[in-house]
């Protein structure tokens, strides 16, 4: 992580979770890092908790919601006045909620385009000027497994990782003449406070496909994340479980459409 020090770093999310883990990462790198989220109390507990460890000259937090148009809009110039400037922008705010498409409510499908995707998008083109304007910078788009692989329950949550795909697929071009670099992350199910709601109304048709997946800890993300980044690579799968699933999709999807397909007949059988 060494050579992270002295990078200005914005991370949305980061009062929890994976977004947490990598504010704790850059900061004990000596980075400058501003975290954002939505509930003030949280953000306070987390620099609480990050201060003992900080080797940057900053390290504050900015309250937004990624959701929302104004409140990204608004946040963007206090963060670039907290750090100074910007080399790292990880768009890792997101919310998921499993279920079955036909009993879901409308909201859930709005909510999940609204933070995961329009959230990645309202975030990234507020700082692009900053980043274009100096012809330097990174941006590190979080989307999931389920970002390229979907699964039975995830209509909702899949759907906008997807569309986090498509849009960074275009956006990495645009960036090329302008020197700013672009990472996608794939994280598989990780141990986040998002992932235990999840699991509270989880379909058993998705705990069958997912259960033998090895669940990974939010720093082991981070890690895999920001050694990525600096390695500049464009996508960014951590784990071996999440990089065998993702080869195995690209190189022979029918196999896992089989594999997945399998696993839900077994979930939907009758038992004596």
């Amino acid at each position: 992580m060494h050579g992270y020090q002295g990078k200005k770093a914005f991370i949305t999310g980061g009062s929890s979770g994976i977004g947490k883990a990598v504010a704790r990462l850059l900061t004990e790198a000596g980075a400058d890092v501003v975290i954002g989220a939505r509930r003030a109390e949280l953000l306070d507990q987390t620099l609480d908790e990050l201060r003992p460890r900080q080797r940057g000259r900053v390290l504050e937090r900015v309250v937004l919601d990624v959701g929302d148009r104004a409140s990204v809009a608004n946040a963007a110039p206090q963060v670039l006045r907290q750090l100074g400037g910007l080399d790292l922008l990880i768009n890792n705010a997101g919310i998921a909620h499993p279920g079955y498409v036909e009993t879901m409510d409308d909201e859930v499908f709005d909510a999940m385009m609204r933070v995961n995707y329009f959230g990645t998008v309202y975030t990234t083109r507020a700082f692009l000027p900053q980043l274009v304007g100096q012809r330097s910078g990174h941006i590190c788009n979080v989307s999931s497994v389920l970002g390229f692989l979907g699964i039975f329950g995830y209509t909702a949550y899949a759907a906008s990782k997807f569309a986090v795909c498509g849009f960074s697929d275009c956006l990495r071009q645009e960036l090329l003449p302008h020197g700013v670099g672009l990472s996608v992350v794939f994280p598989p199910d990780t141990n986040t406070p998002q992932l235990q709601e999840e699991n509270k109304i989880k379909p058993p048709e998705t705990r069958a496909i997912a259960g033998n997946v090895r669940m990974m800890e939010p720093a082991e993300v981070a890690q895999a994340m920001l050694a990525g980044i600096a390695r500049g690579s464009y996508h960014i799968v951590p784990g071996w479980g999440g990089k065998l699933t993702y080869a195995a999709q690209r190189y022979a999807p029918q196999l896992v459409r089989f594999v997945i397909d399998r696993e839900l007949k077994r979930s939907q059988r009758p038992r004596s």
